[in-house]
């Protein structure tokens, strides 16, 4: 290697040295500049912050007020039933104008809240793979029998066992067929609601 070439090397090797050296301190002064300890950004509806400022659905019971996309309902009764190692809950809801919903509670493992609406002049009967109602089309999803307790306004005796055959539409529509120990079937039309699209007011304190 010859003098000029040897300077040459000598001199990129330099300058990459003190490339590296402003890119350091650089990095170096970003890393002190940004907060220390604070949380990012994030959704304040999100599933494990949701209770906190809307309240928990999963502890409803009979007095407590619940508005549901802006509409505010009472919870009259609550019925509380058992299959096996699985649980859910459902809530009778009325309004101001005395319009009766149900709502229904269920972690499977995630938390499912359906609104269910009554069709009491329905005359369909379950058991079919598919149900055409009310201009769709439901299949088939789960049936099975379950153990109640009631507490409240629900019109049923404290306690008994229930009946029930599920189906669901494309979209997530929900048709549900209910029998009450020796009653005959109810027909009900559902439909799943975003965790936000529902406020929960205790009346009993805000402790539970």
């Amino acid at each position: 290697m010859n003098g000029s070439v040897a300077y040459l090397a000598a001199a990129v090797g330099c300058l990459v040295g003190v490339a590296g050296i402003v890119v350091a301190v650089v990095a170096l002064r970003r890393a002190r500049s940004r907060p220390q300890g604070r949380p990012a950004p994030g959704d304040p509806l999100r599933d494990r912050d949701a209770d906190a400022l809307r309240g928990d659905p999963r502890r409803l019971q009979p007095g407590d007020l619940v508005e549901i996309r802006q509409v505010t309902y009472a919870v009259r009764g609550s019925i509380r039933l058992v299959e096996g190692g699985w649980s859910w809950t459902e809530h009778l809801l009325d309004d101001a104008a005395g319009v009766r919903r149900w709502l229904s509670v269920e972690e499977d493992p995630e938390l499912e809240l359906v609104l269910w609406t009554a069709e009491p002049a329905a005359t369909i009967t379950p058991g079919a793979p598919t149900i055409d109602f009310a201009g769709r089309r439901y299949s088939w999803d789960e049936s099975g029998q379950a153990r109640y307790t009631a507490t409240g306004t629900t019109g049923l005796d404290p306690n008994g066992t229930m009946r029930y055959h599920d189906y669901q539409a494309p979209g997530g529509a929900r048709l549900s067929f209910e029998a009450y120990g020796e009653a005959g079937w109810e027909v009900a039309r559902g439909e799943v609601l975003h965790r936000a699209e529902v406020m929960i007011y205790p009346q009993g304190g805000t402790d539970r």
